[in-house]
C-alpha cells in the first residue's frame, strides 16, 4: 500500500490537494490511502466531511511547541499503513502522472527515497521553484513537499527531528544520505504550489534563514565547506553586519567617508545583475531577509 501523508494547519487549499492526490493515486492502479494530520482544532472539519475516504488524524500540538511540523510528519508516518510513504504539502496540486513518476524509481530501480519537483502555478513562479535544480540524477538534499520513501528509510534515521521548527525535512535528507542512502530525483513528478504574496514569501525567507543556520549548527561537519557550497548563508549575514559600520563611516571626517555607505550599497549590484532575469530587487530583498534569519538564529544560540 502507498500512504500519502499531508500535514495541515488552517489551510483551506487542502481540499484541492486531496482531490488531486486521490486522482493521481487512483491512476496508478495500486492500493493507497490518504492520511491527513491536521492541527486546525476542527476549523477544517468541512473538508474532512467532504473527503470521507481520507483518514483524518486530529493533532494536538504538544505543550511549549510553537511549530509542530516535524511532530505532525512523524505522527503521519507512524499512523500510515503503507510500506511506501509519500509526502506532499497542503495547497499542492499534482500534475498529470505525478504519483506514477514519483513511484517509478522505487518500483523499477529499487531506490529507497525519491524527490519530485515543486513549481509555482503558471504565471506565478516563486523564488523556491525547483524545476531548474533537478538536472542531477541524485540530490544532496530535498524538502518534503514532494517526496516518497520506503518506511525502512524513516526507521533507519529515527524520523524527523522534533527540535526543529522549520528545516526538519532537510535535516532528514542529510541524515538519510549520511546513513548511506541516495535521494533519487524524479523531475517529471511535478506538483504546483502557490508560494503566496511578497509578504508571505518574506516571512518564509526569514524562517528558511533561521532553519539553515539551525541545520549547520547541528551538522557542524558541513561547516568547512559552507562558503563554497552555500555562499548565501555566509555572504548576506556578513553584509547585514557590515551595514552599520558603513553607515557610521559616513559620519567620520575622512575624504572618502561620505561615499562609504553608497559604495557599500553598490556591492549589491553584483547579485542584482546575476538575478536580473528573476527580478533583481525581489531576489535581493529575499536574500537579505534570509540573511537576517540566519543572524537571528545564531544570535539566539549565543544568548542561550
Amino acid at each position: 500500500m502507498i500512504s500519502i501523508v499531508v500535514i495541515s494547519k488552517d489551510e483551506p487549499e487542502l481540499a484541492a490537494t486531496l482531490t488531486g492526490a486521490a486522482a493521481s493515486a487512483a491512476a496508478t492502479g495500486e492500493p493507497y490511502e490518504l492520511v491527513v494530520v491536521d492541527a486546525s482544532d476542527g476549523r477544517l472539519d468541512r473538508i474532512a466531511a467532504a473527503h470521507p475516504a481520507v483518514r483524518w488524524l486530529r493533532f494536538d500540538r504538544p505543550a511549549g511547541v510553537r511549530v509542530s511540523i516535524p511532530h505532525q510528519r512523524n505522527a503521519g508516518v507512524r499512523a500510515a499503513r503503507g510500506d511506501v510513504i509519500v509526502f506532499t504539502d497542503a495547497g499542492c496540486r499534482p500534475l498529470d502522472g505525478w504519483l506514477r513518476e514519483l513511484l517509478e524509481p522505487l518500483r523499477k530501480d529499487g531506490e529507497r527515497i525519491v524527490a519530485g519537483v515543486a513549481v509555482g502555478p503558471a504565471g506565478h513562479d516563486g523564488l523556491y521553484d525547483q524545476g531548474a535544480l533537478r538536472a542531477a540524477a541524485y540530490l544532496d538534499e530535498c524538502p518534503t513537499i514532494n517526496l516518497a520513501f520506503r518506511r525502512e528509510v524513516f526507521d533507519a534515521v529515527g524520523g524527523f527531528d522534533e527540535s526543529f521548527e522549520y528545516g526538519s525535512d532537510v535535516d532528514f535528507a542529510w541524515r538519510v544520505i549520511a546513513a548511506g542512502h541516495r535521494i533519487r530525483s524524479a523531475p517529471k513528478a511535478v506538483v504546483t504550489h502557490d508560494w503566496g504574496d511578497r509578504r508571505r514569501q518574506a516571512r518564509r525567507s526569514y524562517a528558511y534563514g533561521k532553519a539553515r543556520a539551525r541545520l549547520y549548527l547541528k551538522h557542524r561537519d558541513r561547516l568547512p565547506r559552507l562558503p563554497r557550497t552555500e555562499p548565501m548563508v555566509v555572504a548576506y549575514p556578513l553584509y547585514l553586519l557590515g551595514l552599520p559600520v558603513a553607515l557610521a563611516a559616513t559620519a567620520v571626517a575622512w575624504p572618502w567617508s561620505a561615499a562609504a555607505f553608497p559604495a557599500y550599497l553598490a556591492l549589491l549590484a553584483v547579485p542584482a545583475w546575476r538575478n536580473r532575469r528573476n527580478g533583481a530587487l525581489r531576489v535581493i530583498v529575499d536574500h537579505l531577509v534570509y540573511g537576517a534569519g540566519v543572524l537571528a538564529e545564531v544570535a539566539g544560540r549565543i544568548r542561550r
